[in-house]
């Protein structure tokens, strides 16, 4: 028997609110979470601003040591997972342990904790480093810690993929519940990587914008005047459950998890393919897994970084697979709104995803004010819409060429 997945439950952290109803509502009403970077001083760098989480606070569960010793990036997923597991409404203690399984992605992980404890070294000698720092840095530590902290025994594992980990973590974890592997999964991605040396390698790259004195306007995915991608952090995680499994126990769900595709581009470091061809045919395997035609009436959330390249090419990808009908999709770019969350987006947009569907409103993409002739299609600017929507797409493009796109459906 095939074996479907489902989502029952969600977390969120980020820049436009930590928790579904704030992120929601900061969604649809088109709130923007970027601004001037107060984490250090940012004088001297080209860009200055980001998505920070300005309003977090670390979970209760955690003891004063127990946060010195947690990073960043960890507390996000901690804060994300304890929330979607409440939602989901899962009875732990009555479930085997070794059933249910973490897989949580993120690009850098540990930035913060390398750069600090690299100056004590510099500065008072190897002797005076941290004990911790290696349990602290290792970008695994975040689905150990979730798995400790709520007793999950099951498979544990993380994905590295750039700006497509948290996609791709979220892609495991599906077909591990697809295989029988487990019947349970939290899944997704983190990253605070807001730091100097993270900003800089950025701004040496020129993949930011430096709108500075309008951070509010900086984003602007598909736009002709766009000049770079915000730097943001956050964490989505989700909990996924095989279907029988969730209607035995009366959850509710928010959709189901009905496919993905994962190509690679082989192509260059940073840069994407221009022929598109490796992230359209991520979408035609996502669209072929879940039997949709490329006629249908669909939603995406794209990649939609704000620059140039991804921009473009992104949209000759939806192009190359949906034909005449790319015009009559609805398409928007959430990180318009928050940044770009790097390893954390691709979990993060496909919560925006179970919103939409769960909801029936497609958020937009904001600061859309100029076209470019080459991003033609509708990017449903600036204004959210109203739409019985019943199929949603989220493309992950990361450097290195790694593209994913998952696929998730209204569950009937």
């Amino acid at each position: 028997m095939k074996r479907r997945v489902v989502i029952t439950g969600c977390g969120l952290v980020s820049s436009v609110g930590t928790g579904q109803v704030a992120f929601w509502d900061s969604l649809i009403k088109g709130k923007n979470g970027i601004g001037p970077i107060t984490q250090f001083d940012p004088a001297g760098f080209d860009s200055r601003i980001a998505g920070e989480v300005n309003d977090f606070v670390p979970p209760a569960f955690l003891s004063p040591k127990e946060v010195r010793r947690a990073p960043r990036f960890i507390q996000f997923a901690l804060k994300a997972a304890e929330e979607a597991l409440l939602d989901s409404k899962l009875d732990l203690a009555k479930l085997d342990p070794f059933r249910i399984g973490v897989v949580i992605g993120s690009g850098i992980g540990c930035m913060d904790i390398i750069e600090r404890e690299h100056k004590v070294l510099l500065g008072k000698g190897p002797s005076r480093v941290s004990p911790f720092l290696i349990p602290m840095l290792i970008t695994n530590q975040a689905a150990g810690w979730v798995a400790i902290q709520f007793g999950l025994k099951g498979i544990n594992f993380c994905t590295v993929t750039a700006c497509a980990s948290g996609a791709h973590a979220v892609c495991e974890a599906y077909s591990l519940i697809k295989s029988g592997k487990a019947d349970i999964m939290v899944c997704g991605g983190t990253e605070a990587a807001i730091t100097p040396l993270g900003v800089a390698g950025f701004c040496s790259a020129r993949a930011l914008s430096t709108r500075n004195d309008e951070p509010s306007r900086a984003c602007r995915p598909f736009d002709r005047d766009r000049d770079g991608f915000i730097m943001a952090e956050g964490a989505g995680i989700l909990v996924f459950e095989e279907l029988e499994h969730a209607l035995k126990r009366g959850a509710r769900i928010w959709a189901e998890f009905a496919g993905f595709g994962a190509t690679c581009d082989a192509y260059h470091i940073t840069a994407p393919d221009p022929t598109a061809i490796s992230a359209a045919k991520g979408i035609e395997l996502a669209l072929e897994e879940a039997e949709v035609s490329p006629r249908e009436k669909v939603y995406i959330n794209a990649h939609g970084t704000s620059t140039e390249l991804n921009d473009k090419i992104e949209t000759k990808a939806i192009k190359r697979v949906f034909g005449d009908n790319a015009k009559n999709i609805y398409i928007s770019s959430t990180k318009s709104m928050m940044g770009h969350t790097l390893g954390a987006a691709g979990a993060i947009e496909a919560i925006v995803c179970c919103m939409a569907i769960k909801n029936k409103v497609i958020p937009p993409t904001i600061n859309y004010e100029n076209p470019d002739p080459e991003c033609d299609l509708n990017y449903v600017p600036n204004k959210a819409i109203e739409f019985d929507l019943k199929i949603a797409l989220s493309n992950s493009l990361g450097f290195g060429g790694h593209n994913a796109t998952i696929l998730l459906k209204e569950y009937k």
